[in-house]
């Protein structure tokens, strides 16, 4: 079917229900960022392929909304005939709700399925709404029950994580989950997100590419955990296991029927943010409803000694795989055919090669020219070009390993390159060393960081339109809360043990991309009769291409970070590499 018979196919069946128009978010029953095919419902409506956007059908019209990493992208992916592109953001752009407000007639009704919605989303759609005098309805499943040869829901065996890699056992951050409702009053505590399940059962999965985790839901009562996953994904041992922890499994598709049943004199402890709106309407009206951040979105991103160590090893093998691809790329580049999708896969083929690797942890973005400008550039056979020894390569890329998860971005000249990339390069190194280098007192936001990121590039009239800095799970989903370094606010304060990355960038349309990234730890630097203070340290091994930095645009304690830096690559990473590496890699991680 073309993109447009689907749309034809869903008014149809909004005019069978009644709605003049319908809401297709990104997300799934479990709020993905990355859900599997079978979720995949706005992909299938709008051919867009970005993780993050939303679809409005309306009678007439469609439109799709995304933020600035995909307008490139989705300006490709989109058939502008049939739908509209709407650049979040951009001035005079009106979110979906206002646009719906402008076209519906008012008494209109718009119809979005519950469960691919949180509760937090929903009820700011229902009151934007409610100014024009358009309803919701979130009963409805219209564009799910359109979608022709959908995909059936991965039915993958679930793997232990085991407990030498996660420094916890299953019923100690069960217990420390518990403490947490006590301490709140709440008798049940509703958890829907697909990596907090998979962090505090040690389990992992296959269901969705690249995020080790599984389709579950999870609550956990006063006496009893109960799981809600298909049983067959269980291996014996691992059913046992869960068992002896007081674990009941029961079908995952009696959730709902579950939380209905809850009793009416019950407290119930629920991320409005990550728990979509379908299970909040199950709930008893009586139900007393706490709503604050899950509890294991705050445990799961403050690491554990362990978990860092782990992590430390981890990047360390990351670092030989990336020294390798690099050296292998300058010694190839221009004297053999080698394209976006081949140079992806022989970065892979490096990390296959080192200790604990178990896969990629996203589809690596490796953009050559123009492409490295499209910020999360998703390379396939059609738009695949070569490599040729001139102009800039980017390559963000990351692997999972049982030791930890990682991302970690490059730009690479290839031969000559405009002498304006220089001056851009050393702008965003700027900015990232600056980030590398903050000190900040303890309940500082990443909102307040970000600026340092940003200042250079700010004072040259430059920007880029993406976040700093996102968390990163342990052996689990590249992107993970509930911190986050950028221009909004979401109110969380950096605390010890997280880690998030540190990738500011500026992208020239149709000329070329750079991005620097590496991962920091969040520490406590001292403590002084003002407060705690805290500082980063950057744990990412793998030097920083210094062919394309103006030395002249950098201060004295810039070029000290820089060359800190790069000696501490060299002494690291040159005992784990043969004679001709640790040659390469001396000669890459030169002082300037």
């Amino acid at each position: 079917m073309q993109i447009s018979e689907r749309l034809l196919a869903l008014r149809n069946k909004m005019d069978a229900l009644g709605v003049e128009a319908c809401i297709i978010p990104s997300g799934d029953p479990h709020l993905s960022e990355y859900p599997s095919e079978h979720w995949k419902i706005r992909e299938w409506f709008s051919g867009f392929t970005g993780s993050a956007g939303t679809l409005v059908v309306t009678t007439e019209e469609a439109g799709l909304w995304t933020d600035s990493r995909y307008f490139l992208q989705a300006e490709d992916e989109l058939d502008a005939q049939c739908i509209q592109l709407f650049r979040e953001g951009d001035p005079g752009v009106p979110d979906y709700t206002q646009w719906l407000g402008e076209v519906l007639m008012p008494g209109s009704k718009v119809a979005v399925n519950g469960e691919t919605v949180s509760v937090s989303l929903l009820r700011r759609i229902s009151r934007e709404l409610r100014t024009a005098q358009v309803s919701v309805d979130a009963s409805h499943a219209a564009a799910e029950e359109v979608y022709d040869g959908r995909p059936p829901i991965p039915e993958n065996e679930v793997f232990l994580h085991e407990e030498k890699w996660c420094g916890a056992s299953r019923s100690e951050k069960l217990e420390q989950v518990h403490q947490i409702m006590r301490k709140s009053g709440a008798s049940h505590y509703i958890s829907a997100a697909l990596d907090e399940i998979a962090w505090v059962l040690n389990l992992r999965g296959n269901d969705v590419p690249y995020n080790p985790v599984f389709h579950a839901f999870m609550i956990v009562e006063t006496s009893q955990v109960k799981l809600f996953i298909n049983p067959h994904k269980l291996t014996a041992q691992i059913a046992r296991k869960l068992e002896a922890d007081n674990i009941k499994v029961s079908l995952y598709e009696e959730i709902y029927k579950h939380i209905r049943h809850i009793p009416e004199d019950a407290t119930v402890l629920l991320d409005p943010d990550r728990t979509n709106s379908a299970i909040f309407a199950a709930l008893s009206p009586k139900v007393t409803k706490k709503e604050q951040l899950s509890p294991l979105t705050r445990l799961k991103a403050q690491k554990s000694d362990t978990e860092v160590q782990h992590l430390r090893e981890t990047l360390l093998n990351d670092g030989v795989a990336m020294v390798h691809f690099l050296k292998w790329l300058e010694d190839h580049v221009g004297k053999e055919k080698i394209t976006e999708l081949s140079a992806a896969q022989k970065l892979k083929s490096f990390r296959a090669a080192q200790p604990g690797f178990v896969g990629e942890s996203f589809g690596t973005i490796s953009g050559y020219g123009g492409h490295g400008a499209i910020v999360h550039y998703s390379v396939n056979e059609e738009s695949d070009v070569e490599l040729k020894p001139e102009g800039l390569y980017l390559i963000d890329s990351g692997g999972q390993y049982h030791g930890g998860t990682t991302d970690i971005t490059r730009t690479v000249p290839l031969g000559k390159f405009p002498e304006q990339a220089r001056t851009d390069y050393t702008l965003v190194l700027k900015g990232h060393i600056a980030l590398a280098c903050a000190v900040f007192p303890k309940g500082t936001r990443g909102v307040h960081l970000d600026i340092l990121a940003r200042k250079a590039l700010w004072e040259h009239g430059l920007n880029y339109g993406h976040g700093t800095g996102h968390g990163i799970g342990y052996f689990l989903n590249v992107h993970e809360g509930p911190q986050s370094i950028r221009p909004q606010d979401n109110g969380i304060e950096m605390e010890p043990g997280m880690i998030s990355s540190n990738e500011p960038g500026v992208y020239r349309r149709d000329q070329y991309g750079i991005r620097i990234e590496n991962l920091i730890l969040s520490r406590v630097k001292q403590e002084s009769e003002f407060g705690t203070f805290m500082d980063f340290e950057t744990l990412t091994l793998c030097p920083i291409d210094s062919r394309l930095v103006d030395t002249s645009l950098l201060t004295p304690d810039e070029k000290a970070w820089f060359n800190n830096y790069h000696q501490g690559v060299y002494e690291q990473l040159a005992p784990r590499l043969d004679q001709d590496h640790q040659q390469w890699l001396k000669e890459k991680t030169k002082a300037i």
